[in-house]
């Protein structure tokens, strides 16, 4: 990893912790994201999922507009870190433990292999 990149990487786990444990005090049933990021494609690969532990617990998110919020406060980390995103909605997915545990037997590393940019 180039130092450049090292730079964005700390830049960006700094920044989404911030909106993590923001999320965690105001989301009901959000319980963790991630980021998934290929430092030759950035920053069109970068990939920032949002957990939630139901199903049911994301369609309440998105009905009470908890997506949109998402949104900007991942937005608002990310500028205060220097990292101006594009199109950012296109890089914020959600999903919940259980439809991991569903489809891929709780199995994260399998789940989020899909989402990898080679």
């Amino acid at each position: 990893m180039k130092k450049s990149d090292k730079k964005i990487d700390k830049a960006l786990r700094e920044a989404l912790t911030q909106v993590c444990e923001s999320a965690l005090g105001d989301v009901s049933g959000f319980v963790w994201l991630t980021h998934l990021v290929n430092f030759n494609h950035f920053p069109g690969s970068l990939k920032i999922i949002c957990v939630f532990e139901k199903d049911e617990d994301l369609i309440s998110a998105r009905e009470a507009k908890q997506d949109e919020y998402f949104g900007r406060l991942i937005a608002d980390e990310l500028n205060r870190a220097g990292l101006s995103i594009k199109n950012l909605g296109q890089s914020i997915l959600f999903d919940t433990e259980e439809a991991c545990e569903r489809s891929h037997n709780g199995k994260w590393n399998e789940r989020l292999h899909r989402l990898t940019v080679h």
